[in-house]
């Protein structure tokens, strides 16, 4: 009886395990994609200038940048559920605070949920290998799709959302305090099953490692970043280009949805198929030809085939970002080395990506056909090609 007991404690934890992963990836970038769409919304009512509406998209950048780091040093030695727990916690007061209602308070909130997604970022990819060790592949695709769906609902029907709760923008950003508040239901259930079962809620082994002494780990970073300089570039500039292409503007947002929701197959299926590989360079060859082509066909097609290009860069782009995430885990031999690559890749990788947008839209300045900001995307492309072929060889960042 006691043994068909534990294999049915150990099925439910999988199960909470599972349900922690999604939930809180849920949460880790739609309140920041549920912005743009709403931007003028909340500049009008508000009255806030071009650099003030600019800061609610780049403050939770430049969190991930500032902030990464720190949190992987502060993460050792403390258990990884309760680090969660935190981060959400910060998240939903930042979600809160932002729709109170002026500029402060917009701002401020914004610091709060940029910290807050940050720990979830870093910590989750972690919490994987501790609580899943044998599933990493797919809970990586998980966390990379539970992600991503978040974040297309959340573009796609951010000003619907306002319109049905009636609360306008502060309906559209604030909704996403019911994902917060179901993640950390979903997180004080582990916790109390494994206190109830006298599981021990362990927490993470402590690395001495200094990552930046390591090739692999600067490649693992440079990837990410180069993968984020494009899809933020995409999802700043993307409908602004193709008005100017001559596409109805209520059509743009539409290529946008197309190219977040074709992320979401390969987000899934890539992680899956990758951690089941020797190395993971024949992938990177893979989307480094996919993301170039669909970046030229943006550039000398973008009206004809502008959907045909965004499926293409959606689908890349998923796998490049996905594959970024697993590499936190099967790059390293533990948990916590997996949490500090984690906390470094995030800080360069995000720091890098915050150029991205600004280089997009000045290469504009001096190019009104948009060509020289698309070559600019295809120029990193071939860096990501680089570093992604030497950070996805068969190697472990202690190697090296």
């Amino acid at each position: 009886m006691n043994g068909e007991q534990g294999i049915k404690s150990s099925r439910i934890l999988f199960f909470i395990n599972v349900l922690v992963v999604f939930w809180v990836s849920s949460n880790l970038r739609a309140p920041i994609t549920s912005v743009g769409p709403v931007l003028t919304e909340i500049s009008a009512a508000l009255d806030l200038s071009h650099f003030q509406s600019s800061l609610l998209t780049s403050i939770p950048l430049l969190m991930f940048a500032g902030f990464s780091i720190i949190i992987s040093r502060i993460a050792a030695g403390r258990n990884i559920s309760h680090m969660l727990l935190t981060g959400l916690i910060i998240l939903g007061m930042g979600t809160l605070l932002r729709v109170y209602g002026n500029v402060f308070t917009l701002l401020s909130g914004s610091v709060l949920v940029g910290l807050g997604i940050c720990i979830g970022n870093v910590v989750t990819p972690g919490y994987i290998k501790s609580n899943l060790p044998g599933h990493i592949g797919i809970m990586t695709g998980l966390f990379a799709v539970a992600m991503n769906l978040t974040a297309a609902f959340a573009s796609g029907f951010s000003i619907n959302v306002g319109k049905w709760t009636d609360w306008h923008w502060r309906g559209s950003i604030g909704i996403w305090i019911g994902f917060v508040a179901i993640a950390i239901l979903i997180i004080l259930m582990e916790l109390s099953f494994k206190k109830r079962k006298t599981l021990l809620t362990a927490p993470t082994e402590r690395s001495s490692l200094n990552l930046f002494r390591s090739r692999q780990a600067w490649q693992v970073s440079i990837f990410l970043g180069l993968q984020s300089v494009i899809y933020y570039s995409i999802v700043s500039w993307l409908p602004s280009v193709l008005v100017t292409y001559g596409i109805p503007e209520a059509e743009t947002g539409w290529v946008l949805f197309t190219f977040q929701i074709s992320t979401l197959p390969i987000t899934f299926i890539g992680p899956v198929i990758a951690n089941k590989m020797k190395d993971q360079r024949a992938m990177i060859i893979f989307i480094a030809v996919l993301m170039l082509s669909s970046i030229l066909l943006f550039a000398w097609h973008g009206v004809d085939y502008a959907y045909p290009a965004a499926i293409l860069l959606g689908i890349s782009n998923g796998l490049a970002f996905s594959l970024s995430l697993l590499f936190f885990s099967i790059k390293t031999k533990s948990s916590a080395t997996a949490i500090k690559l984690s906390g470094m890749a995030q800080s360069i990788g995000y720091f890098i990506a915050a150029f991205g947008p600004a280089v997009f839209g000045a290469l504009h300045d001096t190019d009104a056909s948009w060509k020289v900001s698309f070559y600019f995307l295809a120029f990193s492309v071939a860096l990501l090609l680089f570093f992604g072929l030497s950070a996805a060889r068969n190697r472990f960042v202690e190697d090296h």
